[in-house]
């Protein structure tokens, strides 16, 4: 039976985003997909000012991480995620782990880990 492979994704305010890298690198986590998206979750929204005029901003900017993880065990990988993003507050994020089932490289036609 081949090794488990599981992707990571989390999802936090931007500006956790050069910390939370850092902390995953020096883990031994490589391989990690970094988006910027929007989106909202128990706060919905969030009333700013610009220029005196009042405005809600209902989708809310974050960064979304994203790897494949094998050699590392998950549990290392969630801990350090909720290590450097844990403030108390909403929007700390939010960490999701699901099992792949096939990772295929095209360049290579390697299958699994190797192909990581």
């Amino acid at each position: 039976m081949s090794e488990p492979l599981n992707r990571v994704t989390i999802i936090t305010r931007r500006e956790k985003t050069e910390e939370l890298r850092q902390a995953l690198v020096e883990l031994g986590v490589n391989g990690i997909t970094v988006t910027m998206v929007e989106g909202c979750g128990v706060q919905h929204a969030v009333v700013r000012y610009f220029r005196g005029v009042k405005a809600e901003m209902r989708l809310l900017p974050k960064v979304m991480f994203e790897m494949v993880i094998s050699d590392i065990p998950v549990e290392s990988v969630v801990k350090v995620a909720r290590d450097v993003l844990y403030t108390g507050n909403i929007g700390d994020g939010k960490i999701f782990v699901e099992e792949e089932l096939a990772v295929y490289k095209v360049r290579t036609d390697e299958e699994g880990k190797n192909a990581l």
